[in-house]
């Protein structure tokens, strides 16, 4: 049977209402008012069928308010749905958007989204707003939208996910541009830039999108996708939904551009894909855009563009635009009404590409994430993360990170493991079919040994560190092993600081949780000593054996390598200046040919 409501005024406001149809009469609206709701279970606003609003009604969803619906049915009519979603970049970055409605004509269902038709302005709270207007150039502003930057991405070249995968919205080229007349259908995704000031609110208007949505996916090609919703959707019901987790990757990449961008050439953006996956039993992996460097808790240092890491969470908001990547045999993909949630974008579980540290005003998650803003894995898990940090000119971080559990396997595991895109000129990067990763997975064993694969596009200093070390005994080292100068040096105690002539290296560098010389016998003090003589300013290398030395290393306190000496004659006394050292602790390290190494510290104290 179905209900039928005339509606003057229905406010919505600290009680949730919930319908199996819902018809909204001729100049009459609802207005639902989200602030006394909490994420949960009792969403402001569930209808378990269909909505039919007539010419000139309204829902408005205020507030953080939500649209939840239940069944595969198509909406209908002349009214609009109202939702707000807020830009969160300037007028030369991009944020990759999708619209939570279509235009509100035509027979009942899903319709296409046209930005003339359902992108608009508020102009009085809360309700009454007008279209954005739209301007050639390549500058919007408050009251216009720049259309030449609408664009969606959908992977079709011979080349993968190649830049002229680039289609303005109405089918425009790269040079001409996307067309606010331009259509979209329901699920894709698109580009937008921002206005002069950034945060620019912008009102979805139209009518709601509901029910199975599809998306076309290429094989082992990009797709650019979001949330269809006037809801937040549960990116692990989304993932793992068992049609989708045969046909993409479980991968969703978040576009990050320096918020300080000053310019519209292309080789003036400073930006870069944050990478995103969840398992399906809800732990969630998340490494950033690379295009700054970090602090250990994952804040920005040395940040030229004054801005902060950013994150992704489990539950997408509302218009949130994403990559997504078709598996190797690809195939259509679904978004659906099991896939939606009520979860407010102030949680600490939601984002529209926020602030890692924003508060919140959400209790769920709270255990979930620790004080530095990262997953708490479950106890069966073990994690870590390494910066790699290219500090020479580019100043920017790669972070990788390594799960662990006894379900992953040596091949890829869906959930656990993410794809990174081409490595930049200078990067790192976990390797799994001679394919880049910047989040991988093992069934943890003390014996593993990890291969990490880092370039370097010029002589440069790169630094190794580690931290969100969690569910690892406190004495269990983890090691970065440079083969070359077979070197291992315990990142939980020291970062390893080293300088890479132009290259890439592929099977130098290893995570190891042992090193290959345990079990090995120390050599004896009375068979090689090291010592330092501060009367001299010399490390002294008594060898009276005459073991053959592969070559020396010295290492400062912060693990920073200050000499590498090679071809070392055989000697049984061999001495090394340290007159240009500073004052202090340093370690010396002598591997053997014999593939012993032997390390040892010293106080350097020069006399003045």
């Amino acid at each position: 049977m179905k209900y039928l409501y005339t509606l003057i005024l229905f406010a919505v406001s600290g009680l949730s209402f919930s319908q199996s149809d819902l018809y909204v009469s001729n100049g009459s609206y609802v207005y639902v008012d989200g602030t006394a709701f909490t994420s949960g279970t009792n969403a402001p606003l569930y209808v378990t069928n269909a909505i039919n609003l007539n010419t000139n009604s309204h829902i408005y969803l205020r507030n953080e308010a939500q649209l939840l619906q239940g069944n595969n049915v198509g909406n209908s009519g002349a009214g609009r749905l109202s939702a707000f979603q807020t830009g969160t970049v300037n007028t030369y970055a991009y944020n990759y958007w999708s619209s939570p409605v279509g235009v509100n004509a035509g027979a009942a269902g899903n319709t296409a989204f046209r930005p003339n038709n359902n992108m608009h302005r508020e102009t009085a709270a809360p309700i009454t707003s007008t279209p954005f207007g739209y301007v050639a150039g390549y500058n919007g502003t408050t009251t216009q939208i720049a259309s030449y930057w609408l664009y969606t991405f959908i992977g079709l070249s011979s080349t993968i996910n190649a830049y002229e995968d680039w289609i303005g919205l109405g089918g425009g080229s790269l040079p001409i541009g996307g067309d606010p007349n331009g259509t979209l259908a329901s699920g894709y995704g698109f580009t937008m830039k921002g206005n002069p000031s950034g945060g620019q609110q912008y009102d979805f208007r139209g009518r709601a999108n509901n029910g199975n949505i599809t998306v076309a996916l290429n094989a082992n090609r990009e797709t650019l996708v979001g949330n269809p919703y006037s809801s937040a959707l549960d990116a692990r019901d989304f993932i793992h939904n068992a049609t989708n987790a045969t046909r993409m990757t479980g991968t969703l990449k978040y576009w990050e551009q320096a918020p300080g961008a000053s310019s519209h050439n292309l080789s003036d953006y400073v930006g870069g894909y944050g990478v995103y996956t969840i398992s399906a039993g809800g732990v969630d992996s998340f490494t950033n855009a690379p295009f700054t460097t970090y602090l250990l808790d994952g804040t920005p240092t040395n940040a030229p563009f004054g801005t902060g890491s950013k994150v992704a969470r489990r539950y997408i908001p509302i218009s949130q635009g994403f990559m997504i990547e078709g598996n190797g045999t690809g195939g259509t993909i679904v978004f659906n009404n099991a896939q939606r949630e009520f979860y407010k974008q102030s949680g600490i579980d939601s984002y529209f590409y926020r602030n890692q540290h924003d508060d919140n005003d959400d209790t769920i998650a709270e255990t979930t994430y620790n004080e530095d803003g990262f997953n708490i894995v479950p106890a069966d898990f073990k994690r870590f993360r390494i910066n790699i940090d290219f500090t020479e000119n580019e100043l920017y971080t790669r972070q990788l990170l390594m799960n662990f559990h006894n379900s992953a396997t040596p091949g890829f595991d869906y959930g656990l493991e993410g794809k990174g895109d081409t490595p930049l000129a200078s990067d790192a990067y976990w390797t799994l079919n001679n394919e880049p990763y910047v989040i991988q997975a093992f069934s943890y064993d003390q014996g593993l040994r990890i291969p990490l694969v880092v370039k370097a596009r010029a002589n440069q200093p790169v630094r190794f560190r580690i931290y969100d070390v969690q569910n690892f005994d406190a004495s269990q080292p983890i090691y970065i092993h440079d083969i070359e100068n077979d070197i291992y040096v315990n990142l939980r105690e020291s970062n390893y600081d080293i300088n890479l002539p132009l290259g890439t290296y592929t099977d130098r560098f290893e995570i190891t949780f042992t090193t290959q010389t345990l079990g090995v016998p120390d050599i004896a003090l009375t068979d090689f000593t090291i010592f330092q003589n501060n009367d001299t300013s010399e490390i002294n290398l008594i060898n009276p054996n005459l073991r053959d030395i592969k070559h020396v290393l010295v290492y400062d306190v912060s693990g920073k390598q200050v000499l590498d000496i090679k071809n070392i004659p055989l000697s049984e006394k061999q001495t090394i200046s340290t007159k240009q050292f500073s004052d202090g602790m340093y370690v010396v390290s002598v591997a053997f040919k014999s593939g012993i190494n032997l390390n040892k510290k010293v106080i350097i104290a020069n006399k003045k």
